[in-house]
């Protein structure tokens, strides 16, 4: 059932006197994304008409922008993609591992999302595949599905990546699995340091490279002495990585993963108000125990803080680490599955996408 509000309705009603309001910084790439979602599913978009060919009834169905960035798209890519991931589960438990940045590191993100977002992805990879390969630990290649968000409850920037963790590897001369010992992933103490190390390593690899920018109250930390005085304090200090305990089974793991990988900052079904000029939405209180409360923000405010999660043009938000990754995916999973015995994988059929979003998400656009 389409919500009674939508994103798309605050930017058609506000987004004008937004854009008017800060026409001197608002880039290319959020101007794409306000438009798009303004338009999406509507006759600017073209369309079509579906007719019953039972009773003739017809209605228009109009085109989606299919922008990463709104709330109604996504749905046929986040369904192939969670069947795909079905497909290639192993029979082991998975757990979740989550990387979270101090918040010198977060502001430094905003203003410099390609660079500091890919040292987010790098850092968390190696941390995961130089600690699970130390034979003090696991000792095996291990591999992972990373998944970028950048926002918390409130809409606030809260740069994060959440792994999803195969419970073991395949061990050095690939003759055998090597399984996590039940319950245990790996020493998160261990790994939070390596990855600190690893993402303070990247941060003065690019400064000294050029390529990072100090906008704003950012611009003291252009001056050498004091970014490497901001990068010393933060190599002291301990940078959050959580490991939760591992999922019961298979259809945990794809819950998990369809409600997190195509995730937009905020779903429609999350509004509740937009009255004079005030947009009230729910928000979980984790302080509070995960307790359901409503946030009413200016419609000003909630643009922008909305805005704030566009990501830059090309950069991949969902990546995949060790045997899972593209180059060597097929390969590796075979190989996996026969050091566990498992059964190899089945072909994929090949169907008309309309059935195939009928299947995987019970939505019929043919009715």
């Amino acid at each position: 059932m389409r919500p009674v509000l939508e994103v798309a309705d605050v930017f058609r009603r506000h987004g004008p006197a937004y854009r008017q309001a800060h026409a001197d910084h608002l880039g290319r790439t959020e101007r794409r994304v306000m438009a798009a979602i303004e338009a999406c599913r509507t006759p600017a978009l073209g369309g079509h008409v579906e007719r019953c060919a039972a009773c003739g009834f017809s209605r228009p169905a109009y085109n989606s922008c299919r922008d990463r960035h709104c709330p109604k798209c996504q749905g046929l890519a986040r369904a192939e993609w969670l069947e795909a991931r079905q497909a290639e589960l192993l029979p082991v438990p998975h757990f979740h591992v989550v990387f979270t940045v101090p918040a010198p590191v977060a502001e430094l993100a905003f203003h410099n999302k390609a660079a500091v977002y890919g040292m987010l992805f790098q850092a968390a990879a190696e941390a995961l595949r130089e600690v699970a390969g130390d034979r003090r630990h696991l000792g095996a290649e291990i591999g992972a599905i990373a998944v970028l968000h950048t926002w918390g409850q409130a809409l606030h920037h809260h740069p994060h990546l959440h792994c999803i963790v195969p419970g073991g590897g395949i061990a050095p001369d690939q003759t055998r699995w090597v399984a996590c010992p039940p319950g245990f992933f790996l020493p998160v103490r261990v790994l939070s340091r390596r990855f600190r190390d690893l993402f303070v390593r990247a941060l003065r690899t690019a400064f000294a490279a050029g390529a990072l920018r100090f906008p704003g109250a950012l611009a003291s930390l252009a001056e050498r002495a004091a970014f490497g005085a901001q990068l010393d304090q933060l190599g002291q200090i301990d940078w959050v990585v959580h490991a939760k305990p591992p999922f019961a089974g298979p259809e945990q793991v794809l819950g998990y993963l369809g409600r997190y990988t195509h995730r937009v900052a905020l779903a429609n079904s999350r509004l509740v108000g937009l009255n004079d000029g005030q947009v009230r939405f729910t928000w979980k209180d984790y302080r509070q125990g995960g307790a359901t409360k409503v946030m009413t923000l200016a419609a000003d405010e909630f643009i922008r803080r909305f805005l704030q999660h566009t990501l830059p043009d090309g950069f991949h938000r969902i990546r995949h680490i060790g045997f899972l990754a593209n180059r060597h995916r097929a390969r590796k999973l075979a190989l996996c599955r026969a050091l566990l015995a498992a059964p190899p994988l089945a072909p994929r059929p090949t169907r008309r996408w309309q059935e195939r979003l009928r299947e995987l998400s019970g939505q019929d656009v043919e009715v």
